[in-house]
């Protein structure tokens, strides 16, 4: 969203899924779609099917790359000398639009500057692709219209994440990609409804609709709806930053909704330890997990199917949910929790009677959910915001006429690397991956016999290369080690993975990533590094 916001003025997914059909190319990177958004994937292989060109670039070799025209198994955490790198060979051969660069949008001169540190000899060295398929993905990009981008978690969960997410839409608005069929830059949600909580406010730098808590006049409005005063203006914490300030002493009291830190957040083991120092500790969940253990007081939610409301998917349609089941014992809607747990307290304006009351309120001081009203979606609407009034159709394409920021801005971008590279003490790379067959961590899916037998235990994903060097067989136990934790697990050895890289997965507390991982941040969005960090591996 920092990424997107600072180039085009809104963080969201430029086009719809429905408009896949429409791309004539679709450049996915950072992104395992058909095992992590398999429906999505389904409409890219659909779309190849009739006709359009795939790039696919990815340090895996992923079940989509066998449906790719070209297919660029970069070394991790290179993306960003990948995607500018093309960007270069799209200037240096005349191939960009530069019609749309001109009317729409602005700062090109310095960019194209930017372009002169990502020659192809460089660029190729560090990647690990060679200049001959660097070029063919340039040009494919470039001359095939319309082309749609579409990347993931393996683009954001880096240290310069946001500087990838900038590289990329550079990319499209070199092309004229944006704001038409077929086209855009695509970012797919980690989760279900991530959007509408994004939506919501639910960052720690806005209010709902992406108002900056920092405005005045945002500040003034929510006061008087909300019929309170002395709002902050100043910015809140991300999670890493508030487990931070748990550890230092200086936040004693945490409320955590619908999350399981102690497996999702990088160096688990800190993070562990790290909850057990609360003074407080209020979890609200389904299911009890690795972070509900340390807590004081656990609240009963209610499941998805078991409750009224609305979800935001990752294109920005609104739907309705409806009730399909009844809810659990105590179980009840995270809303009326949370809202009872306020009036308790002595708060005002938690009166509400249902979850239509919410969406009324939603619509009252947000422009963009203005016109989705309750009325209109249980008529059978499902419009994307932004949509002003219930008159409104809703706006499936973003930045048709004129970009929320005003003009397109190009972003000159220095080239960084992993924070962390190996060395002589943890000579190999690894990087993280999701199962089609679990979900996050494990929460609900681990729950499944059936899942758990198609992929229930932790594989450490290493190349036949790899397994000579360490002298592993499949289905060894190996031993991986970093400058933070280990974790012990079987060896799953597959040509899919490039030599010196080590592949794991995040959904079970045995042997969990996780416990590896870096937690180096984004200095823009907080986002840590999940994607790299440097390992060793031994046979036990």
């Amino acid at each position: 969203m920092a990424g997107l916001a600072k180039t085009f003025g809104s963080g969201a997914m430029t086009n719809t899924l429905e408009d896949i059909a429409e791309s004539k190319c679709i450049f996915a990177i950072g992104t395992n779609t058909t095992q992590t958004h398999p429906v999505t994937g389904t409409r890219i292989r659909r779309a190849v099917m009739n006709g359009a060109r795939l790039i696919v670039a990815n340090p895996l070799e992923i079940p989509m790359a066998k449906y790719a025209s070209l297919f660029l198994q970069l070394r991790p955490g290179t993306d960003l000398a990948l995607i500018m790198s093309m960007a270069r060979v799209i200037v240096d051969e005349g191939l960009a639009d530069m019609t749309y660069v001109k009317a729409r949008c602005e700062n090109f001169a310095a960019f194209a500057e930017s372009l002169k540190a990502y020659d192809l000899d460089f660029v190729s060295e560090t990647t690990g692709v060679s200049q001959e398929k660097i070029r063919d993905a340039a040009r494919m990009y470039a001359e095939t219209d319309p082309a749609a981008i579409i990347y993931s978690m393996g683009i954001t969960q880096h240290s310069h994440g946001t500087d990838n997410v900038l590289a990329l839409g550079n990319l499209a608005l070199l092309t004229g990609n944006v704001g038409i069929r077929g086209g855009g830059v695509n970012p797919l949600r980690g989760q279900n409804n991530v959007q509408g909580a994004c939506d919501m406010g639910a960052l720690p730098n806005v209010y709902s609709g992406y108002q900056p808590v920092t405005d005045q006049q945002v500040k003034e409005k929510f006061e008087q709806v909300w019929g309170v005063s002395g709002l902050s203006t100043e910015v809140g914490l991300t999670l890493p930053q508030m487990l931070q300030k748990i550890d230092a002493g200086k936040i004693k009291a945490l409320y955590l909704i619908g999350e399981n830190p102690a497996l999702s957040e990088p160096n688990i083991k800190h993070v562990t330890e790290t909850l057990k120092k609360l003074e407080l500790f209020v979890a609200q969940d389904i299911f009890q997990n690795e972070s509900t253990v340390s807590a004081h007081f656990i609240l009963p939610a209610q499941a998805a199917m078991e409750k009224e409301g609305t979800f935001t998917s990752t294109e920005r349609r609104v739907q309705l949910l409806n009730r399909v089941v009844e809810p659990p014992g105590e179980a009840r809607p995270d809303w009326w929790i949370t809202a009872e747990i306020a009036k308790r307290m002595g708060a005002k304006g938690f009166n509400y009677s249902a979850s239509a009351d919410v969406l009324k309120e939603i619509n009252a001081v947000t422009p963009s959910y203005a016109g989705i009203t309750p009325k209109r979606l249980k008529s059978g609407d499902a419009p994307h915001w932004p949509c002003p009034s219930e008159d409104h159709p809703g706006t499936p394409i973003l930045h048709t006429r004129t970009f929320t920021r005003g003009k397109g801005f190009f972003a000159p971008i220095s080239y960084k690397g992993p924070a962390e590279l190996p060395d002589e003490a943890f000579p190999f790379v690894l990087t993280t991956d999701r199962s089609l067959f679990q979900f996050h961590t494990a929460t609900m899916s681990g729950r499944s016999a059936a899942l758990n037998e198609m992929w229930g235990r932790q594989r450490v994903r290493i190349s036949p290369a790899t397994a000579k060097e360490l002298g592993v067989a499949d289905g060894d136990m190996v031993k991986v080690s970093s400058r933070r934790g280990e974790a012990q697990a079987r060896a799953m050895v597959t040509p899919k993975v490039v030599d010196k890289i080590v592949v794991m997965d995040f959904h079970f507390a045995e042997a969990n990533a996780n416990l590896l991982t870096n937690p180096a941040c984004d200095p823009m969005s907080g986002i840590p590094e999940f994607k790299v960090c440097a390992v060793r591996v031994q046979k036990v």
